[in-house]
């Protein structure tokens, strides 16, 4: 409930003081979620968390501060100080896990839970976005492209080396933050609607592998013997994510690229299509293990004697969404 207060907040509010206090609302509910395996990688992501959220939050205050202090205007629409955007810009980086301020995210994420991941993953991320789109026509449009690039980059980079799949999940994360960060400035509807999409197939993603019970690369190879439908079209779902053509995923970057081109920035455009190619990679890798790997075992163990066979119907209804919402598009765009 907090975190559907402080989420709610946030997003409908139109001072900068309620804003802040709807983003530490949500940093406030998210730590006993965080935290509540007692495990000591859990109370060590609690922490990071913590520590990260609360710098990122005096930040953005001390944004509005000095916006207000200048301009005389508390309403976050009216942010026109160039100082103040600059440091708006870094506060809400450093919430959402952009590059250079992504160090904290794939190792919270690694120390939580599948559920709380997910939480992470797409709630949590929502309020700075929703405060980026309204900001938009303040901040500066160079040092956001090159964050998004760097995050593209940097998402696939680091995530070809990944055995974990809740850091592969962590730095697939950060790219996309990349994808919908280079359209803010010419189409803050299209980054709305990434951020939907994305959160959607993650959704998926995230349920099947805590359904599984997957955490890294070798027991996905598993996963083929417990639910063989799920490991299918949990495949499908990771090549959705990874934005192959007749799927759900490759919506959003077919638009984005097309307002790029419109926008002239060609250059650009073809950069971050080009950098998408490193996160296919290790987007395949996880669905060959998935689907195609068997473990190493004799025919007997193929099978195990205790499987569960309830997949609930939330799972199956992201998945069936996040494979073939393509043939839908037509139909977004009549109703935006």
């Amino acid at each position: 409930m907090s975190l559907l207060l402080g989420t709610t907040i946030t997003i409908s509010s139109n001072h900068w003081m309620m804003a802040w206090t709807g983003l530490e609302i949500n940093t406030l509910a998210i730590i006993p979620l965080i935290s509540k395996s007692h495990h000591p990688r859990a109370i060590e992501a609690a922490t990071k968390y913590f520590l990260t959220q609360a710098a990122a939050s005096a930040l953005l205050l001390f944004s509005s501060m000095t916006n207000a202090w200048f301009t005389g205007q508390w309403d976050i629409t009216q942010l026109t100080h160039p100082t103040s955007c600059l440091l708006l810009t870094t506060a809400v980086s450093i919430k959402l896990g952009l590059t250079p301020f992504h160090f904290w995210f794939p190792e919270v994420l690694q120390g939580s839970s599948m559920t709380t991941g997910l939480l992470l993953a797409t709630l949590m991320k929502f309020p700075p976005t929703a405060l980026l789109v309204l900001t938009s026509p303040s901040l500066n449009p160079t040092l956001l492209t090159t964050m998004a690039i760097a995050s593209a980059a940097l998402g696939g980079w680091m995530g070809l080396n990944q055995t974990q799949v809740r850091k592969i999940l962590a730095f697939s994360s950060i790219s996309h933050l990349g994808w919908m960060t280079i359209i803010l400035l010419y189409n803050p509807k299209l980054t709305l609607l990434t951020f939907y999409l994305y959160c959607l197939m993650t959704s998926a993603i995230f349920l099947a592998l805590n359904t599984t019970k997957i955490t890294n690369l070798a027991t996905m190879m598993t996963a083929w013997t417990k639910i063989p439908p799920l490991a299918a079209t949990l495949m499908l779902a990771l090549l959705s994510l990874a934005g192959l053509p007749p799927l759900t995923g490759f919506l959003p970057k077919w638009l984005i690229i097309q307002e790029l081109t419109k926008q002239e920035m060609t250059p650009v455009a073809t950069t971050i299509a080009l950098l998408s190619l490193l996160g296919l990679f290790f987007y395949l890798r996880l669905a060959y293990c998935a689907t195609i790997t068997l473990p190493p075992n004799s025919s007997n163990h193929m099978k195990q004697w205790q499987t569960n066979k309830s997949v609930r119907i939330p799972i199956t209804t992201l998945i069936c969404l996040s494979i073939m919402l393509l043939p839908l598009s037509p139909m977004i765009f009549a109703t935006t």
